[in-house]
């Protein structure tokens, strides 16, 4: 990619900080709520409102992008305003409290990636298929912040999490602050509307399949760091495990380009899914074995790295020019947001009333259902 045609270390810097906020908030708050002494089924229900607010935000502060043609200035007050909500956590630690602060903060957060992702395409115009040079800078960001994360916490205990949580947050806006919108992003004209694509077979069969793979992941989101240090994993491993899989994440970003020329996006998107099942079914029944749990997350190129840079692929083709910011809105509604909270939920619930063997089990099942509605709804190409 020709970093002259898009600013591209500014596209990437903000990845870069994102993630790194991402992954000092995804491995490591449930360990925080757990500190606080919420059940299970209450840091499910949490974890829960950080994804479902994922269903309304990110299409609603689309609408107002593509509405207004300021993308990047509903980016830098959802920045903003995501930085001041999560103050709110040093101010009180009960459960309605939380809830009331975790509502506010990813209500705001969560309506910012979605629109930077189409302010990335539009910068790359006919270049999308470089977007995953861009975007593995946002998982390198997320390995530096689990490894040295999972050292500090370690160090100094997950009392020091909401800080580092605040910089993060800070550092996100300032840089959306120097990050430009791309010119002419609302300017192309395109006759089919947003209920015309939606209404097509593989765009319905598309947005189950994330819905499903999304909901997969609860028992991993929610409950893999607990799930390892309940088997004696020290905090530094637990950092080192979810670097891991963001490193084979990082590498299968490098070659997607040359992957997606070769391969069809459905038997791409169909083998990420087998393999997500797979996934799933080791880490719930082979938690105590280190090399098992090495492999496992390996397959996180598999099970995020594949599916998500294809599905940024067909979304981009199925809602064209205008429709691109409110197509991405909805990919994040509804797979991070309606699949993130129903799999916070199951998970939180299951837990500890069926175990987490069941509870991973039901994840790989998901992921095997929506391997089959792949073949059956996506087109081959």
């Amino acid at each position: 990619m020709s970093q002259g045609q898009a600013p591209y270390w500014r596209l990437s810097g903000f990845y870069l900080f994102y993630f790194i906020g991402l992954g000092a908030l995804v491995p490591y708050w449930g360990l925080y709520l757990q500190s606080l002494g919420f059940s299970a089924h209450e840091i499910g229900e949490l974890l829960a409102v950080l994804m479902a607010t994922k269903l309304v935000a990110p299409y609603l502060w689309g609408w107002i992008a593509d509405a207004t043609g300021r993308r990047m200035a509903v980016i830098r007050w959802g920045s903003l305003l995501a930085m001041l909500a999560f103050i709110g956590v040093f101010y009180a630690q009960t459960y309605a409290w939380m809830m009331l602060v975790m509502f506010a903060f990813s209500f705001f957060w969560n309506a910012t990636l979605p629109q930077f992702e189409a302010n990335t395409l539009a910068h790359l115009g006919k270049n999308t298929h470089d977007y995953s040079h861009i975007r593995l800078w946002g998982s390198i960001g997320f390995v530096l912040a689990v490894v040295v994360l999972g050292a500090v916490l370690e160090s100094y205990g997950v009392a020091s999490l909401p800080p580092i949580m605040l910089g993060m947050l800070a550092s996100i806006w300032l840089v959306s602050l120097v990050t430009p919108q791309a010119p002419g992003l609302q300017t192309e004209d395109h006759s089919q509307s947003l209920l015309a694509v939606l209404r097509r077979r593989e765009v319905i069969g598309l947005l189950l399949v994330c819905l499903l793979l999304q909901a997969s992941h609860g028992p991993y989101y929610a409950f893999y760091s607990i799930y390892l240090e309940q088997h004696g994993y020290s905090r530094s491993t637990i950092g080192l495990y979810w670097a891991l899989g963001v490193v084979a994440e990082i590498v299968i970003f490098m070659v997607m380009t040359r992957l997606l020329a070769r391969f069809s996006a459905r038997g791409l998107l169909t083998a990420a899914l087998l393999l997500s099942a797979v996934r799933w079914l080791m880490i719930g029944q082979f938690v105590e074995s280190h090399s098992v749990m090495f492999f496992a997350q390996l397959l996180h190129a598999a099970s995020f790295g594949v599916y998500h840079a294809v599905s940024i692929h067909l979304f981009h083709q199925f809602f064209p020019g205008k429709l691109q910011g409110r197509g991405l809105a909805l990919y994040t509604s509804v797979s991070f947001g309606a699949g993130g909270a129903i799999g916070a939920l199951y998970s939180g619930y299951l837990w500890d009333s069926a175990g987490p063997l069941t509870t991973y089990a039901l994840a790989a099942a998901m992921c095997l259902i929506a391997a089959l509605l792949a073949l059956k709804f996506l087109p081959n190409r």
